[in-house]
């Protein structure tokens, strides 16, 4: 049986400038990813805005078309190649993949009950035979998302960001999925509210057999709940490894770039946070062999002309032409 949960293979998004006649340009939102996620893992993904990350975790939710590459979902209960993926299968595999959302004002509809929040996509998706099996379905996951019946009766006004994001979380469990995808899920919580949303999502992650791609800005949060982590810069994976790995021997000058930028708890630290040159290019006018090598200090000649391959040692991959150089120096 398959360890992977998610596999793609040169995963690619791309979005045309203008219609008709008249696409000048192509977006390349996400460009020649390949990931594996392994089934019960909570894997994080990180990167400056605008390197891609939210448009991956929507195309292996089939919520944006895939351009090119292949990607594959295997639950061990059914597998589906999500690239040409549609009707009742898809409908099917709604069920089984789904996605918290960043915002828990903006995600709840302030017009309906929480019961009814959370029990839409039961009756979206046909998955329960009247009322009563629906409102059995919202009381189990309501409850397990620590909300009581009192809860259900209200309108998302009268809660907390905390209280409206399991909300957000409930109707994301509520259809019994096995992926989800969780995006900038406690970016827009205080850091008191950040840990318990997170050591909730831990715990369902234990009890409901659950596999998180963990969409995040915040490292600290990454450490504090990753499996393993993947980096991306311009639509590009340019490091993955296990968290610990990761986090002691970073190898790329991008990785290593935003984990100097992590703030210390240590007021005697002095340590400065590395400044990148200048900002991430366009999507539509990426620069030419390694994509950011117009920010790099260690860039030279091959490094402008020859994009690097992702190249894995000891279970970790790196796409940099002067890695094993970079680590060489820094060790001696």
């Amino acid at each position: 049986m398959s360890r992977s949960l998610i596999q793609a293979s040169g995963l690619s998004v791309h979005f045309p400038i203008g219609s008709g006649l008249f696409v000048k340009q192509l977006l390349k939102a996400v460009d020649n990813v390949s990931i594996e996620i392994e089934k019960g893992s909570f894997f994080g993904l990180v990167g400056e805005s605008g390197s891609g990350k939210t448009t991956l975790g929507r195309a292996l939710l089939k919520a944006v078309p895939i351009s090119e590459g292949t990607a594959h979902y295997d639950d061990g209960e059914v597998a589906y190649d999500l690239e040409g993926l549609d009707g009742a299968e898809l409908k099917d595999y709604r069920t089984r993949a789904q996605l918290i959302f960043q915002d828990p004002y903006a995600a709840l509809s302030p017009r309906m009950t929480v019961r009814d929040i959370i029990a839409e996509p039961l009756e979206v998706m046909g998955l329960t035979k009247g009322r009563a099996e629906t409102d059995e379905r919202v009381r189990e996951i309501a409850a397990r998302c620590r909300l009581n019946l009192e809860h259900l009766r209200r309108f998302p006004h009268a809660f907390s960001g905390g209280q409206r994001q399991r909300i957000s979380i409930a109707r994301a469990l509520v259809s019994g999925p096995k992926f989800v995808v969780a995006d900038e899920s406690v970016a827009a919580l205080d850091v008191s509210i950040q840990a318990d949303v997170l050591n909730l999502l831990k715990q369902l992650q234990d009890e409901l057999g659950l596999t998180f791609m963990f969409i995040s800005h915040d490292l600290s949060v990454v450490a504090h709940t990753c499996d393993h982590v993947a980096v991306m810069y311009l639509g590009r994976l340019i490091e993955t490894a296990p968290t610990r790995k990761l986090f002691e021997a970073p190898r790329h000058p991008y990785t290593k770039a935003l984990f100097s930028a992590i703030p210390s708890l240590d007021p005697d630290d002095d340590k400065t946070a590395q400044k990148l040159a200048g900002e991430i290019p366009s999507p539509t006018d990426q620069p030419p062999g390694c994509k950011f090598q117009t920010r790099c200090p260690h860039a030279i000649d091959i490094c402008k002309s020859q994009e690097p391959a992702l190249e894995t040692e000891g279970g970790h991959d790196v796409a940099c032409h002067r890695w094993k150089e970079l680590m060489s120096l820094v060790a001696a």
